[in-house]
Formats: C-alpha cells, structure tokens, sequence
C-alpha cells in the first residue's frame, strides 16, 4: 500500500488521504459527542507527540509522553466540563498535573538545560493541547452538542486551505512572507478567501447554529488566523531545519502539518463566539 502511495503524484496522495480523513473527522464528529471528543483528543494527543519530537531533532528534551498525558487531560476535563458532568472547579486538577513537569525534570540529572526543556513542554500544552481543547468549548455551547457549527469551521478551513493551495499553484506571483514560507503567496491567500466566502454563503442557508453575520466573521477570523498559523508552524519548521513535520499523512506531512491552521483559529473563534456572539 505504502510502495502504491509512493508512486503517485503529491497530488493524487493529498486527495486520497484527504477523502479518508474527512470520512473518518464527518463520523466522528456526527455519531456522537463522545466519539468527537475521543477523536480530536486522539489528534491532539498524535500532533502533541509529533511536536515533541521535532523538538528533540535540534537537541531538546522536553517531557514527551508526560506533558501529552498533561495534554490529554487538558481535553479529556474540558469535555466533562463543558458537557456538565463534572464542576467546573475540576479544572483545578490541572495544577498540580502541570507543576509536576517541574518535580519531574529537578530528577532528570543528564538534562543540561532543565528549563529551556521545561519551557518546550509547556509550550506544547500551550500550543496544541489547549486549541484542540478549546474545540469542546465550541461544540458543546452551554451543554448541547452542535455538530453543524464544529464541522462549519472545519470546513471554512478545509475550503480556506484548498482554495489557497489551488489558486497559489495556478497563480502565485506575490511572495506573501518569503522569509518564512516562500511558497506562500498573495494570490493563494485571496483564493482561500474567496473560497471560504462562499462556503460561509452556504452555511448562513444551511446551518443555523450561528447567525449570517456571526458565520461570516467566523469566516474571516479562520482565513486570517489559519493562514497565520500555517506561518508560524513554517517558522517553527524553518528554526529547525526540516521540511515536513512528519510521514505520517501521505501528501500532508505530518499531523502538525495538517492541522496547523486549527491551533490558532480556535482560540479567536471561541473569543469572538464568547464575547460577541
């Protein structure tokens, strides 16, 4: 199978992989609540890993399996919480599950830089875990689960991501930040916009989870944050020297990779959706 995917273009491998993923990402989240939380806690906990490792190519040795554990947590308490099933006071217990990073690396005795290390553990809590938790916060508004508005932003930033890669492809001229990612492009950026425009159209009609204009800001909020975050998974990739975060997904990279734009979207979405919406 692997020889098979080997052999076809970076294309065809996107589209294949592509199909399997959004099948398995519509059951998930469509099935059930708990099969979204279990499935995007399982995606948090691959891309947490994935993070970790990058780190430790350039010498690092942050706190692997421990902070992923912390990680998991993070999702798993965010889910119970929002569902209702336990207070909210039960955040605490992230507290001393965070502190331990501390007490753990005081034993680590061949660690010759104990902080920086600790530093990078928190960052991917920071980074990942919290993002990805942050999605239980959006699917399940005041207790009830909505599908429609979690698979909505999904797939602004599904058609954010395709319109950018096919409209950069076919005509990128304008470096959009050459120093980081120079395949970026303007020309990318305005597809993705336009593409997302259209499927935000669809969503006002379709899903009424949120208002016309709150889908259109939402809208706005993916094309400009999952862009940025595409940049800064770039620079992340860039300081280290690597071009992929990983092999994992065929014609993607990594988990990373793939869903780079997710980590910074949620955090704004969930800000707009608390503040204004």
């Amino acid at each position: 199978m692997k020889e098979r995917l080997n052999r076809m273009t970076n294309l065809q491998q996107r589209v294949i992989a592509a199909a399997v993923g959004v099948i398995i990402i519509l059951f998930g989240i469509w099935y059930s609540d708990w099969t979204f939380a279990l499935l995007f806690c399982a995606i948090s906990a691959l891309t947490q890993l994935e993070f970790y490792k990058l780190l430790g190519l350039d010498g690092n040795q942050p706190l692997t399996y421990y902070g992923t554990a912390v990680g998991c947590l993070i999702c798993i308490l965010t889910y119970l919480i929002e569902k209702q099933v336990v207070d909210y006071d039960t955040y605490f217990l992230i507290c001393p599950a965070a502190s331990m990073i501390f007490l753990i690396k005081l034993y680590k005795k061949r660690d010759l830089k104990p902080f920086t290390n600790i530093g990078f553990t928190f960052l991917g809590l920071i980074y990942v875990a919290v993002p990805f938790a942050l999605l239980n916060v959006l699917a399940l508004r005041g207790g009830t689960y909505h599908p429609g508005l979690m698979l909505g932003c999904l797939v602004l930033l599904w058609a954010s991501d395709i319109g950018a890669y096919f409209a950069g492809t076919k005509f990128g001229r304008r470096k959009l930040f050459e120093r980081v990612s120079p395949k970026k492009s303007w020309e990318g950026a305005v597809g993705g916009a336009l593409a997302a425009a259209v499927i935000a159209f669809f969503l006002t009609i379709f899903v009424d989870d949120l208002r016309p204009w709150e889908w259109y800001c939402v809208g706005a909020i993916i094309v400009v944050t999952g862009t940025y975050g595409d940049l800064v998974e770039s620079l992340f990739k860039r300081s280290i020297a690597i071009k992929d975060s990983g092999s994992t997904i065929p014609g993607h990279g990594g988990f990373l990779d793939r869903f780079d734009g997710l980590l910074l979207a949620a955090p704004f979405i969930i800000t707009f959706l608390k503040l204004f919406a």
